[in-house]
């Protein structure tokens, strides 16, 4: 595992809506050289960058025209090429989205799949044999092509899904391929030709889009690992320091497949928006909500990956509601007591560090649907656009917070008593206590109000106690030093720990 990863701090950037030096209302690469200093200043040490290749922009640049180009609107291969060397200047890496399991229906090797006559991009994509068949629980692209066929989408319709094969065709459906056939072959050299292009340029490595979906029919993702391990075969020959990080959820099956870490999903079985966006979440300082069955979740998967893994724990991310559309500042600052010392590498979506808002009523933009809301411009400072952007506000991405008293990052970084002080401070406490660090061990003591656990290495160990309730808490047979506080305040005397609410509190023990 590459060695920065035990202390990376990751910094999520959507680039559309970082900073536009252009006034074209959109963010660019130039917008992101020009902040690399306000992301480290904040403590981030890594950067995942949003898709910005070429696209129809039909699902935010989840849909790639040409994975070997950058869209013109962010810039240039050169430009993104300074971007990794202004950003290695400052000991900072950057991982870029690849997106592996689709293209765009633009893409030329698409184009040249739906031909009639046979080339060697005919089984680049999943397709059926007759326009009459869809495959298995698979929605299609159907009927808009010379050649007889279906072709399989991931998400959707304009995203035609890439074949990679399937782990146990059925025989009946000649149309399935194996992994071994040559089209599926094809398909993940060119995967990997893709991921030499970019490692080559000075990408520090990939987020991976839907990691765990590649391989169709696949027998508890059997196939998938196997395909993954073939890449970690080839970048442990070529390139031994480059990072991947996968979107999959089951990290028990991407640590195998070689991925040096694994997020925790919004969706499905890992409950963690039990903690942030539901009804009632956790760390509500009404104290209604609940973290057992995120723990229980949590352990084990935390077991399965047996210390060869890191699970990430984001604060959002471009698919999610912003933290602050159930949380308060307050509330905010707890759940980021708790994200920023929790094992693995943490993901700050930008403009979570200040608190921005989901903007409420927007009409989708390139396919942002509900999701359109937390992909709103950067709040940079108090003046035109928030900084963001010297464009027209027509032009801009996406609608600005049109509030008055939106949070902006010039405000809050004068601001000792701001959340993004605050954000900095504990990114700060987590950098100088190796414990606190992606590799630092974990046992969970409590799972109720306070949550409670204990994160420990060789060096050091230290409990958290994170009581985002506005009730006090009372804790019996502590001992140690109180290291850290966020909130109203904490006391240890006598082996009792006392915790007002809506606080958090670290003892070296």
């Amino acid at each position: 595992m590459p060695k920065w990863l035990d202390n990376a701090v990751f910094y999520e950037i959507y680039p559309q809506s970082f900073l536009d030096t252009n006034a074209d209302g959109i963010g660019d690469f130039q917008g992101i050289i020009n902040k690399l200093d306000y992301i480290r200043g904040l403590g981030c040490n890594a950067l995942w960058i949003n898709p910005c290749f070429l696209s129809p922009f039909g699902d935010a640049g989840y849909d790639v025209a040409d994975y070997y180009r950058v869209a013109p609107r962010y810039g240039t291969n050169e430009d993104l090429k300074r971007l990794f060397a202004e950003a290695h200047k400052r000991e900072m890496h950057v991982l870029l989205d690849l997106v592996p399991g689709h293209t765009s229906v633009e893409h030329e090797w698409f184009r040249e799949s739906m031909k009639a006559e046979w080339n060697v991009y005919t089984d680049r994509y999943v397709w059926t044999d007759s326009i009459w068949t869809e495959p298995d629980g698979m929605a299609s692209i159907r009927g808009i092509s010379d050649r007889d066929g279906s072709c399989a989408v991931n998400f959707f319709s304009h995203q035609p899904a890439l074949n990679y094969g399937y782990y146990k065709p059925n025989p009946d459906k000649k149309w399935q391929q194996s992994m071994n056939d040559e089209g599926p072959r094809a398909t993940l050299e060119a995967l990997k030709d893709i991921m030499r292009f970019w490692l080559s340029a000075g990408a520090d490595g990939f987020r991976v889009d839907m990691a765990g979906s590649l391989v169709k029919n696949d027998e508890n993702g059997k196939g998938t690992i196997a395909l993954w391990q073939n890449v970690r075969e080839f970048l442990d020959k070529e390139f031994p320091y480059a990072a991947m990080v996968s979107e999959w959820g089951e990290p028990d099956k991407s640590i195998i497949g070689g991925f040096h870490m694994d997020f925790l999903l919004h969706f499905g079985p890992s409950h963690y928006n039990d903690l942030f966006r539901c009804e009632e979440p956790y760390f509500s300082k009404r104290g209604k909500g609940t973290a057992k069955e995120f723990v229980e979740a949590y352990k084990t998967n935390y077991a399965k990956t047996d210390g060869k893994g890191l699970i990430c724990i984001p604060s959002g991310n471009h698919d999610m509601d912003r933290l602050a559309r159930t949380l308060d500042t307050d509330e905010m600052r707890v759940a980021f007591a708790f994200l920023l010392t929790m094992p693995g590498a943490p993901f700050i979506y930008y403009g979570d560090e200040i608190g921005m808002r989901y903007v409420e009523g927007l009409t989708s933009v390139e396919g942002g649907y509900g999701r359109t809301g937390s992909r709103s411009p950067m709040q940079w400072n108090k003046g035109l656009n928030a900084g963001f952007s010297s464009a027209s506000a027509e032009k801009l991405y996406v609608p600005l917070d049109s509030s008055s008293d939106r949070p902006d990052a010039e405000s809050q970084s004068k601001d000792s008593t701001s959340l993004r002080s605050e954000v900095k401070a504990l990114i700060n406490f987590r950098q100088h206590n190796p414990a606190l660090q992606s590799r630092g061990e974990i046992e969970f003591i409590s799972d109720g109000y306070p949550l409670v656990y204990r994160r420990k290495n060789e060096q050091q160990s230290i409990l958290a106690v994170i009581n985002p309730s506005d009730k006090t808490a009372v804790l019996d047979d502590i001992s140690g030093k109180i290291v850290y506080t966020v909130g109203h305040g904490a006391s240890l005397e006598n082996g009792k720990l006392t915790v007002k609410g809506s606080a958090a509190v670290f003892i070296e023990e």
